[in-house]
């Protein structure tokens, strides 16, 4: 199929679309000699533009693990989301809409569909509860509800989420520097303390309450944000999606170090307060040659 920027180029005017298009415009002509800036015909005084040949890449028939209308795979009680299932990945595999995938399938399918497998699992013995295992548990869980509805601050759980979300976006983005993951975990250990000793959860704990929820839920997006930025800031390279400003080439491309972060890292949780452990895992390749990725090759 083709796509014409005619209609926008009359309208705004080739300089105002190569503002935003430009480095699209120059990858198409550096693959096909082809200038879509450039007029193919003019008819009635209205100029018509070289339309861009646009077809399916590679990408787009990758697919994924094979699941039922329930996301379901073919392997009974195994579930597939996300970017990983076939069900209409194979054709939209971007990234923004892989994450949306992701979000779609986690809050809107599975809770659906994950129900109806259980359903029929009746058959299964029932699961005895009287161990001081459960007990335990269900005692650290009502001691945790406790401690969150009796802090009776006054800020609001969506106004920390808010502002830990800021955080996030400002020092532990995509874009990342030693100084600003420093600086972004010493803001998050204060807002987690603000968290701790300033909540204000309305209601009560009996039956349902959304805010709750939301704090239970905030409480661990903190060990989370904190795990990102602890792990960002070990690795003194780039490296994918992890781009840290310090380490680029002259090009601005991500500068990789293998030779020392060649590794799989897992962090071992030492309680609140504490910083975690590196626990490394070393990558053995044998089959490919490892090599930085280069987009202008």
């Amino acid at each position: 199929m083709f796509l014409d920027f005619s209609e926008s180029i009359n309208r705004l005017g080739l300089d105002v679309i190569m503002q935003r298009y430009g480095n699209l415009f120059e990858m198409y002509e550096e693959i096909t000699d082809v200038f879509p800036g450039d007029v193919a015909n003019e008819i009635n005084g209205v100029k018509y533009y070289k339309p861009m040949m646009i077809y399916p890449a590679i990408h787009y028939t990758m697919g994924g693990i094979w699941v039922d209308y329930e996301l379901q795979t073919t392997i009974p009680g195994l579930f597939a989301i996300g970017e990983c299932n076939f069900s209409d990945h194979g054709a939209n595999r971007l990234g923004a809409s892989a994450l949306m995938q992701g979000l779609a399938d986690g809050y809107f399918v599975l809770p659906y569909t994950i129900q109806n497998y259980l359903a029929d699992q009746a058959v299964w013995p029932k699961i005895p509860t009287d161990r001081p295992e459960f007990d335990e548990a269900e005692k650290g869980v009502q001691a945790e509800i406790d401690r969150l509805m009796n802090i009776k601050g006054k800020r609001s759980v969506d106004s920390l989420h808010k502002e830990l979300g800021h955080i996030m976006w400002e020092y532990v983005g995509m874009g990342r520097t030693a100084e600003g993951l420093k600086e972004g975990l010493k803001k998050m250990h204060e807002l987690e303390k603000e968290f701790d000793t300033n909540l204000f959860v309305p209601g009560t704990k009996e039956g349902l309450n959304v805010e709750l929820d939301k704090a239970i839920h905030l409480r661990d997006f903190f060990t989370m944000g904190q795990l990102v930025a602890f792990d960002a800031l070990s690795r003194n390279e780039s490296c994918g999606g992890h781009f840290r400003e310090e380490y680029q080439t002259e090009e601005g491309e991500a500068k990789r170090d293998d030779e020392n972060y060649f590794y799989v890292g897992c962090w071992e949780y030492k309680g609140k307060g504490n910083e975690p452990e590196l626990i490394k895992e070393p990558l053995e390749y044998e089959a490919i040659k490892v090599q930085t990725r280069n987009y202008k090759n």
